[in-house]
């Protein structure tokens, strides 16, 4: 799926009507296939760039354009099907606590089933093989059947991941999916993360902390600041010279200390229904 942004204005979730935009002036393209990282410092609008690239919160001001559809002029029912050919991966994901983990990655095929067989899949999984498969390439195999409330914080992450590998999308917009791993699986997961975007031909952007796993990974990776687009380069163009531009009075995030480790379970986030 491919991206265009003209000229676009967007405020955070929680801005009221009189408060600044967090996205000024977005211009930007980006074509089918593609995987691109998008860094900058904590309140840079990195998250609210995916809401807006998920058709989930629209723009104040300005043109967005996904496969070439204006989302926010579509039809009720047209939004709906275009926001069925793209998935959203949270920082947290919202994975009722008491659900199996196969359950809960399985629920990445919901836009492509009835209600019946969504329904069905809470007793008797549909499709065990493939999320058994998306579970190993984030080595989480052997949580298959796991109850997610016995999952850390960083394999909660991963299942996020592991749903967007058996979603029917074409976009993938990931929201710093490594921030609760160690360093040795931040690299990992990343590495998988745009390798099989890339085989499946996926458009993938994904929001990072981790500059190191950005510029490694990552062909294409985005500087936003302050809601401005402050750089658009291949990742071997990212200079020293521009991340301290991008970071400047926030070097404790460019030069911090590595997250932390992935060993310890941590409480699952508020859900309204609870799926046995």
């Amino acid at each position: 799926m491919k991206i265009s942004l003209q000229d676009l204005y967007a405020r955070h979730a929680t801005a009221g009507r009189t408060a600044a935009d967090a996205l000024a002036s977005l211009t930007l393209d980006i074509a089918a296939g593609e995987q691109v990282a998008v860094i900058g410092p904590s309140g840079a609008g990195k998250t609210t760039l995916l809401e807006v690239l998920a058709c989930a919160r629209p723009p104040s001001q300005g043109r967005i354009a996904v496969d070439g559809a204006a989302p926010w002029a579509l039809p009720r029912r047209a939004l709906r099907a275009l926001r069925g050919r793209l998935i959203l991966v949270p920082q947290v994901p919202p994975l009722p606590p008491r659900q199996r983990v196969v359950t809960a990655v399985l629920a990445g095929r919901l836009p492509a089933w009835s209600l019946w067989k969504a329904l069905r899949s809470l007793v008797y999984p549909a499709d065990i093989p493939a999320a058994d498969a998306a579970l190993q390439a984030f080595e989480l195999g052997d949580k298959l059947f796991e109850r997610v409330d016995r999952l850390s914080g960083g394999e909660r992450q991963r299942v996020g991941l592991a749903r967007a590998l058996v979603s029917p999308a074409g976009l993938w917009l990931v929201d710093e999916p490594l921030s609760a791993l160690d360093p040795a699986r931040a690299r990992r997961a990343a590495a998988t993360l745009v390798r099989e975007a890339g085989a499946r031909g996926v458009t993938l952007v994904a929001t990072l902390h981790q500059v190191d796993a950005a510029l490694a990974h990552f062909p294409r990776v985005l500087g936003l600041r302050d809601g401005r687009l402050l750089f658009d380069r291949p990742a071997a163009e990212v200079t020293p010279e521009l991340l301290e531009r991008l970071y400047a009075q926030h070097e404790d995030e460019l030069h911090g200390a590595a997250p932390p480790a992935d060993d310890r379970p941590q409480p699952a986030p508020p859900v309204v229904m609870q799926c046995r």
